[in-house]
Formats: structure tokens, C-alpha cells, sequence
């Protein structure tokens, strides 16, 4: 299955194939992942790690056995899942809050999180149209479980291939109690549609490779923002009580992980947002597209998380959807930053230029030069 997935499959290559249980790479001790580097949570922990949020992960388990969770990290009771034959569970899990370990140079965006693990599907061999995702049915009743449970970011980690109005019911509960639902747009068939990705409300989430170019099949003027989801590192399921990991992972589900990480942070920072308003800001802050407007892949642009938790937005600004391309941008003033590296200062400095709806595409642009020549590539990995 490793060599599957280092050749870049769809999501469904992720799954374990019936019969057997997902395995770990081993303890990964590269370069710092790029996904992790692009993110840079690390960045922003001195400020927020994430603390007092919970974050619901909806898919095929999380393997609690895999020591990079801290003890009583993972929360339990009626309806969650501590094991994962899959693996894609306990990966997006490890994304969203893995802690940081002398042992490894992966760590999740917001480890100050608490993580909630619920299982509606075994996902391998569940559904082909989007890679093992399960019924919309068994879907709603885990989304109802994380609002019950009181889940302020709710990541599903594997989508359902089809729509239901039990699952879109689900989806407005969730926003009605103040969730931000966070759904990857992962279907593998071209002009298919994952739920609840495409469902109104939810922040959909593309993905992108090292380059910054677009790696998922699915599209539509739906989809928010874009992250990480190719050669990944992530906790492993199988650990056995160890610190262990997957890599390289290709799986555009992945990308929401990241979105929901990050939607933890300015939850933890920004306590008095609404969940609209906290999909609002991330959409905003995003690294623009070169055209400056939409993209149908990669949404109003790839994910900035220190723009997105530390930038001032006025508290009624509208979605960018709202604010014509030719219309004046939402002022944006940055936070008190924590210190960081002089050669970090330009960086941070574009990253919250992004903002400006017009004039972003031109930033968009340097944005992805500079990463390259800082060395946002991965290295070559060995298993």
C-alpha cells in the first residue's frame, strides 16, 4: 500500500485494502514537512495552540494507541471510535493535533486541541465514487453526535459520495449551534460532487501539491479555500502505543484537515466569532488565485493561517463572494505577531497583503516564488 501511495493515487489508495489494517511508515525524522511549512502553526503558537476547542473527526476512527496524542486528547464516550483499521482517520486527526515531539519533526496545527473521533464509515471499499466514503445517513447521525458533544469545528474526513435531507440537515443544525464544518472536495470522478463539501455553509476545502497546483478532480463555485493535500506526513494508525507515521500520503481529503486545524486556532483566538464568521475570515485571508477572483479548485485561494488568526476584520465583513472584484477590499490590520526570524518578516508581511481582493493576485504570485526558493518543497523521503 506505501508504494501506492507515494505514486500519488486518489484518496481511495489511502484506504487499507480489505482484510488488513493500515501500518506505519516508521518514526518520521526528515525536514520539516512542507505542508507543516507552509502553514507554519509554529508561528502562531504563541498566541494560540488551539486551547478549549473541540474538534469533531468524522470519517473511519482515530487509533488513540499512537503516542504523538497527548493523554486525554481524545475524547470519548457514546458514539466516538478510539481505533481505525483505515488510517485516514487517524492521519487527518494527527494534522489537526498531533503534538509536537523531540522524536520527529512532525507536529499537528493546533495541538491545544482536543479531538473527538467518530466512526460512520470503515471506508475501505464503501463507496468507489469518492474513495470510501459511507452513507449520507450514518453521516448526519455523526454530525448530530459532535454538535450533542458541543464540537466548535466539525472536520469530516471522509465525505459521503451523496447528498441526502437528513445530511443537509445535519449540516444546519451544526451551523445553527455554531459549528464550522469543514468538508474536503475529494470525489474522484470527474464533475462529481462529495457531501457535505458541497452543501451550503460549509467551508470546502481543495488541495494542492508543493507547487500550488490544484490536485483534486472535483470543482464548482462551492469550494472555499485550499490546503496541503499532497506528500503528507501524518501520525499513523498501528503505532501499538509508539510515534509513528504515514508518508508520503496524496490524499486531497487531507486538505480540510489542515482548514480545520487552523479554524481551531482563530476559534481559540478569536472566541467571540460565529462559525460564519470564522469561514469568513479564513476565505479572506487566503492566498488569492492569479486571476484574483474565484477558482473553481482551488476556492478564493490557498490557506494563510497567520493571516487568518491574526488579522483585524471588521465584525460585519461580508464573504468575499459578496464584495464585487472591482470593489474596494475589507481593511486589514495584523496583530501584535509574536518574535520570529528577520527572514520571516517579508514573508508575513505579503502573507497579510493577500487579503486586498483586487490586488491579490500579483502577491498570490510572489507568494509561490518565495516558497519555492525557501524550500516549501519536501525532500525526497524514505519509508
Amino acid at each position: 500500500m506505501a508504494g501506492l501511495v507515494a505514486l500519488g493515487l486518489p484518496a481511495s489508495a489511502v484506504a487499507a485494502p480489505e482484510g488488513q489494517c493500515a501500518n506505519p511508515s516508521g518514526t518520521y525524522t526528515g525536514e520539516v514537512p512542507w505542508g507543516q511549512r507552509l502553514v507554519d502553526p509554529a508561528r502562531l503558537w504563541p498566541l494560540t495552540r488551539g486551547a478549549g476547542q473541540l474538534v469533531a473527526v468524522i470519517g473511519t476512527g482515530v487509533d488513540g494507541q499512537n503516542a504523538q496524542f497527548a493523554p486525554g486528547q481524545l475524547e470519548g464516550g457514546n458514539g466516538t471510535e478510539r481505533s481505525d483499521c483505515d488510517g485516514r482517520g487517524t492521519i487527518a486527526a494527527g494534522i489537526v493535533g498531533a503534538q509536537p515531539d523531540a522524536s520527529t519533526t512532525f507536529a499537528g496545527v493546533a495541538p491545544g486541541a482536543h479531538l473527538l473521533p467518530i466512526r460512520y464509515t470503515e471506508g475501505s471499499g464503501s463507496s468507489a465514487a469518492d474513495g470510501g466514503g459511507g452513507d449520507p445517513g450514518a453521516l448526519a447521525d455523526a454530525i448530530d453526535t459532535a454538535v450533542d458533544r458541543q464540537a466548535s469545528v466539525v472536520l469530516i474526513a471522509v465525505p459521503a459520495a451523496f447528498d441526502s435531507p437528513t445530511l443537509s440537515g445535519a449540516v444546519a443544525r451544526a451551523r445553527s449551534a455554531g459549528a464550522v464544518v469543514v468538508s474536503a472536495a475529494s470525489a474522484t470522478q470527474q464533475g462529481a460532487r462529495s457531501y457535505p463539501t458541497a452543501t451550503p455553509g460549509v467551508l470546502s476545502v481543495g488541495s494542492v501539491n508543493p507547487a500550488g497546483e490544484p490536485v483534486q478532480t472535483e470543482a464548482g463555485d462551492y469550494v472555499g479555500v485550499a490546503a496541503p493535500g499532497a506528500e503528507l506526513v501524518s501520525t499513523s494508525a498501528g503505532a501499538g502505543g509508539a510515534v509513528a507515521h504515514r508518508w508520503p500520503v496524496t490524499d486531497p481529503g487531507l486538505a480540510a484537515a489542515y482548514v480545520a486545524g487552523v479554524a481551531a486556532l482563530v476559534r481559540a483566538y478569536h472566541p467571540d466569532l460565529t462559525g460564519d464568521q470564522v469561514v469568513t475570515r479564513l476565505e479572506l485571508t487566503a492566498h488569492r488565485a492569479s486571476s484574483g477572483r474565484h477558482d473553481a479548485r482551488l476556492g478564493w485561494g490557498v490557506l494563510d493561517a497567520y493571516a487568518a488568526v491574526s488579522s483585524t476584520l471588521p465584525a460585519d465583513v461580508p464573504p468575499p463572494g459578496a464584495v464585487p472584484a472591482s470593489g474596494s477590499a475589507p481593511a486589514v490590520v495584523p496583530a501584535a505577531a509574536p518574535a520570529r526570524p528577520t527572514s520571516d518578516v517579508a514573508a508575513g508581511t505579503i502573507a497579510l497583503a493577500g487579503v486586498a481582493l483586487a490586488a491579490a493576485a500579483g502577491v498570490a504570485m510572489a507568494a509561490v516564488r518565495r516558497a519555492r526558493r525557501r524550500g516549501w518543497r519536501p525532500s525526497r523521503f524514505t519509508p
